[in-house]
């Protein structure tokens, strides 16, 4: 553990003899820098997303689950007393919480955006609508029998159908966020390794020189893998604290109750992108030093 914990010290300290094999500035350092802070700013989204997502799913799967509705379908002239009886029967049964007919504008509301605001609900046969709210302990299949029996036209929908693509969609969008997690993670690494074999190549004559007053690959190696996990290191904070503010400044859920309104983290999940920086540097660390002992391989 303690010879871990050195060696990471030592990483982050760097050491001036070796660091000179690798430039300090120039086309590797940018591109390293401006590949980790803009990688970093899309994972970090990437991660808020996934979320948001998340959290709107299982809301809107919460919602359904306590909610229900009883629609009656019946003649004009039996509504009214179809709807009196469906209310009494569900303010007697254990487990309703409250029940309530929808009157006609809230019917109206509920219709305009498919049939227009200007919809004569007294000419059209649009059945009578009973909003529920689901207590604990209720038997629905029991309350489905009792109301076939004494309300006929009515219909009971507990909102099951809905939940369960909600549940399904959500789990596949948490699916995604890692996966493009995963990519991003993936191309930082080839533009890692891309920039670290160009610097090595860029310095052979450096490398070999150093080979003959008796240095050796993994001492020219870790220079560049200290070097490049610095860069990479400092690039992914960056990006990370420019994203985190850009979700900080987004308006909130409860303003506008939107969905893009509720991209962002909350209580202790402003932690995690604290974590994108660590991982930066972990992917930069491996993808460097896999490209640094491939590439002092093949000069000479």
């Amino acid at each position: 553990m303690r010879q871990r914990l050195g060696r990471a010290l030592a990483l982050l300290q760097g050491d001036g003899q070796a660091d000179r094999v690798v430039p300090p500035t120039g086309f590797t350092a940018n591109l390293t820098l401006f590949t980790a802070g803009a990688m970093a700013f899309l994972a970090v989204f990437a991660l808020a997303l996934s979320l948001a997502t998340g959290r709107v799913a299982d809301r809107w799967s919460e919602e359904l689950a306590r909610s229900a509705t009883l629609r009656i379908s019946a003649p004009a002239d039996q509504r009214a007393a179809q709807t009196a009886r469906a209310l009494e029967v569900l303010e007697s049964t254990p487990g309703i919480s409250s029940a309530r007919a929808l009157d006609d504008e809230e019917q109206k509301a509920l219709l305009a955006p498919w049939l227009g605001v200007d919809l004569p609900l007294e000419n059209l046969p649009v059945p009578v609508l009973i909003e529920v709210v689901e207590g604990s302990g209720l038997d629905v299949e029991g309350l489905k029998q009792r109301l076939a029996g004494e309300v006929p036209g009515a219909v009971y929908d507990d909102h099951s159908r809905w939940r369960a693509p909600l549940i399904r969609a959500a789990s596949r969008l948490r699916l995604m966020g890692l996966v493009a997690l995963g990519l991003i993670a993936a191309s930082m690494a080839a533009m890692i390794t891309l920039a670290a074999g160009s610097a090595l190549a860029a310095n052979a004559r450096v490398i070999a020189t150093l080979r003959l007053v008796g240095a050796r690959d993994v001492y020219i190696a870790r220079a560049f893998v200290r070097r490049f996990t610095q860069r990479a290191l400092l690039g992914a904070a960056v990006g990370t604290s420019l994203a985190m503010l850009a979700i900080a400044l987004m308006p909130r859920a409860e303003t506008t109750g939107g969905f893009l309104t509720g991209l962002g983290f909350t209580g202790v999940g402003w932690l995690l992108p604290l974590l994108v920086p660590l991982l930066a540097a972990a992917v930069a660390f491996w993808a460097t030093r896999a490209a640094a002992f491939r590439s002092l391989r093949q000069v000479t």
